[in-house]
């Protein structure tokens, strides 16, 4: 399972390493980076990912953004509360990616945000998964 985690909306995706492939699950609504746990609980019961592999975000010189901090806190929030292995993931350039496949399946009609913040999520768990095809 991944999540992009952003100050207004979380990007979830679920994938497995056999195939290295993932699928975007609808996006999570936070207020003010805060999400709403109990469906992140849900989520997490529904699904019993092995790990979490969360965006990290970082500049393209690879120094943290003020967001960052806000997804290290997350991150740490899921490990201690959910007792999940989270694994941090250089995210750069996946919002990029999404919204490109996105265009490609359904044009700008596709471009919805929610939809590209779990795009996103499905980005960074395949370029995650992509360690385990070799």
């Amino acid at each position: 399972m991944s999540f992009d985690f952003g100050i207004c909306n979380i990007g979830v995706a679920i994938g497995q390493r056999i195939t290295c492939t993932a699928q975007p699950l609808t996006a999570l609504k936070a207020h003010a980076g805060v999400p709403q746990w109990q469906q992140i609980d849900k989520l997490l019961k529904e699904w019993q990912p092995e790990t979490v592999v969360v965006g990290l975000p970082l500049n393209m010189d690879g120094s943290e953004q003020p967001i960052t901090i806000h997804t290290r806190r997350f991150s740490k929030y899921l490990k201690i509360h959910f007792g999940v292995q989270i694994v941090l993931h250089d995210e750069r350039l996946s919002t990029v990616e999404a919204t490109a496949r996105l265009f490609e399946y359904g044009g700008y009609r596709a471009l919805i945000k929610n939809k590209i913040d779990s795009e996103s999520a499905v980005v960074i768990l395949e370029s995650w998964l992509e360690q385990f095809s070799d």
